[in-house]
């Protein structure tokens, strides 16, 4: 099984990393083959160039590769914080980039992009893991939990996927090491039971 990773925050000591380092560890432990993306680590430029939207586009050598992996993993996880009821911007540029036409989605025949797309990634499962400083029931009574809109609907939704599972960890900047030890035993029971080999 082939899964892909993707995490989102800048700072090299965050909660975020810690998650995504688990979740692969505990892939890896099942025999999976991991595929690793820390954005900011690896400078990803987010800003889609005029023109790169387009399904003829052509693609710099790191964008295809980002679509190759996105395309042929069996299963995704997603990793970053909430800032402001919206993913980094570094991953919202990864988005437009790579979960593109052609690759993650196509408009049927006739559709000139107005319709609903269909999906076309293979992954089955995809896991986002956030991290907040907004209480739980503030972040669903107040702001109505954007991320999940975000991700469930408007992205793997859309392109497919459709055992969709969220898990937010906060209030990180309170959070004791005892808290963050036991978050991250819930990071490896939620990714071995939604990726069973």
């Amino acid at each position: 099984m082939k899964i892909l990773i993707t995490l989102a925050n800048p700072n090299k000591q965050s909660f975020c990393k810690a998650i995504a380092e688990t979740a692969a560890k505990t892939l890896e432990k099942k025999g999976c083959l991991v595929i690793f993306h820390d954005l900011y680590k690896e400078k990803f430029l987010p800003v889609l160039p005029k023109g790169e939207d387009k399904r003829t586009a052509k693609l710099p050598a790191i964008i295809k590769e980002h679509c190759k992996e996105i395309r042929e993993a069996d299963g995704i996880i997603i990793v970053h914080p909430n800032w402001w009821g919206m993913p980094p911007a570094i991953l919202k540029g990864w988005i437009d980039r790579v979960i593109r036409v052609g690759v993650a989605y196509k408009f049927l025949e006739g559709d000139k992009g107005d319709g609903v797309p269909v999906g076309l990634l293979k992954a089955k499962t995809a896991i986002v893991f956030n991290t907040s400083n907004t209480k739980p029931a503030r972040e669903k009574k107040t702001f109505k939990d954007p991320l999940e809109t975000i991700w469930k609907n408007c992205v793997f939704g859309l392109c497919g996927v459709k055992d969709f599972y969220r898990k937010t960890y906060g209030v990180i900047v309170t959070s004791t090491l005892r808290q963050r030890k036991s978050w991250l035993k819930d990071v490896e029971r939620i990714v071995n039971m939604k990726f069973r080999s």
